[in-house]
């Protein structure tokens, strides 16, 4: 028996859980804050820098797209990585990896090499891999019915770090004037010291790993290696259709957002818009996406899940309207990016709590990289044909293509709801699965967990 597999079957004092949910929580906080500052701080001018390198706006597009893309690239080894040793060790790998990527952008930037700017913004995708994953960490000891809320909350820590980056671009591209670095690229070299930062913070403070402490709350047969390998996390999914609404309901979420996200600097920068202008508009975007994540949770633990990713489908629909009619309207522009992040935030946290109540405990670090994998090559995808419609079209157009991804998840949505009517009643304590059998073994409520056998587990607070 390994170190690690020791310490996920160790013995759990679940007298002690609530404080541990707290600590742990406070912890992934904090590396949210930093985190989402480097990331904000850093793709605020993504686009506008790969221009001035690449020279032409038709490929200022993939520098965004290679962050998601390597986002996505990183999304299973990380899940690999958290199932075999937990996840302090991923975030940790996965924050260094992406201060490594914005020294790489740094060195590109001042020597024109675009390609090379490409691999670093690929690597610097690592941090975003780092920041979504941290949602799974803060739910990994949740109760059933509080899943969202703890994701939530943790994807509401975001917020402070995220808006003040767009704000900081500007001075963090003077504070470089001297060294001979181009000012689109200062932001990244503060990114760097920031991510390094978030990693040391987790290295020392997050513990015991929540993760195995979970193992060793779930029932014995799913300690396992096998129950907990990559490929039973992909057979949990194809096995489970609410599952696979919840991969659909955070690609298409983060792909419509990515896309309108993405070009809206470039559009605003046609229309007269100052670095300035274009910072406040991405910070008003990332407060929607992040700040009223914890309402997005309580709806969706108070609700359902399925109600919100149908909210989801509607806010980014009408956020798509605003944007793509705004012209020269500077307001219009930021009102429609503002719901845009309200839509992606009811997306992601009701899809993450759904896939987490989806799928066994064992199965779910793997599922959840799986779901990250998705989402964000989707995204990359997405982002890549944006700049190409932008530059061959308009981003009007761009906007209504995006729109058109919305049409598959409100009809699965609406599906999967008239499914939940025919058979069981939607479950109302927190999993809004239509199942009243919880996915952790809880039965109409008794939070005593029951191995196959029939024998108690470990009883919870």
């Amino acid at each position: 028996m390994t170190a690690v597999e020791r310490a996920a079957a160790a013995p759990v004092d679940a007298a002690l859980l609530p404080a541990l949910r707290r600590r742990t929580t406070a912890v992934l906080v904090a590396s949210q804050i930093l985190g989402g500052l480097g990331v904000a701080t850093g793709i605020a001018l993504s686009a506008v820098l790969a221009r001035q390198v690449s020279g032409t706006e038709a490929l200022s597009g993939l520098a965004p797209t290679a962050t998601v893309a390597g986002t996505a690239v990183l999304s299973m080894p990380m899940a690999a990585l958290m199932t075999a040793r937990g996840r302090r060790p991923g975030l940790v790998l996965a924050y260094l990896l992406g201060a490594l990527g914005a020294c790489v952008v740094v060195v590109a930037a001042r020597a024109g090499n675009y390609p090379l700017l490409l691999c670093g913004m690929a690597a610097f995708g690592a941090a975003s891999s780092a920041n979504l994953q941290a949602r799974f960490a803060a739910a990994d000891l949740a109760e059933p019915q509080r899943r969202a809320r703890a994701i939530s909350n943790v994807v509401w820590a975001t917020t402070i770090g995220a808006v003040l980056g767009p704000n900081i671009a500007a001075p963090a591209g003077r504070s470089v004037a001297g060294l001979g670095i181009p000012a689109a690229a200062g932001p990244f070299l503060w990114a760097a010291g920031i991510f390094v930062i978030s990693a040391v913070l987790v290295a020392v403070l997050l513990r015991p790993d929540p993760l195995l402490t979970a193992r060793a709350l779930a029932p014995r047969e799913e300690r396992s290696p096998k129950a907990r390998s990559l490929r039973a996390g992909l057979a949990a999914v194809s096995a489970s259709p609410r599952a696979r609404l919840a991969l659909v309901t955070v690609a298409v979420s983060h792909t419509a957002m990515v896309s309108v996200m993405s070009m809206t600097p470039l559009d605003l920068a046609h229309h007269g818009a100052s670095i300035d202008l274009i910072g406040l508009v991405i910070s008003g975007h990332i407060a929607g996406m992040y700040a009223f994540a914890p309402l997005m949770g309580r709806l969706a633990d108070r609700v359902g899940r399925l109600s919100v990713a149908g909210l989801a489908a509607g806010l980014l629909a009408v956020a798509m309207f605003l944007a793509g009619t705004a012209g020269g309207s500077h307001g219009q522009t930021a009102a429609g990016l503002f719901v845009l992040g309200l839509g992606w935030s009811a997306g992601l946290v009701s899809g993450s709590a759904l896939l987490m109540d989806a799928v066994p405990q064992a199965a779910r670090a793997a599922a959840q990289g799986l779901s990250d994998l998705t989402m964000n090559t989707s995204a990359g995808l997405g982002g890549a044909i944006a700049g190409l419609i932008v530059a061959q079209a308009s981003y009007a157009w761009l906007n209504l293509a995006a729109a058109s991804l919305l049409v598959p998840l409100a009809v699965l949505v609406l599906f999967t709801r008239t499914g939940n009517r025919n058979g069981d009643k939607e479950d109302r304590d927190g999993n809004g699965n239509g199942d009243k059998e919880d996915r952790d073994g809880d039965r109409n409520g008794d939070r005593t967990r029951t191995a196959a056998d029939g024998s108690p587990g470990v009883r919870q607070p």
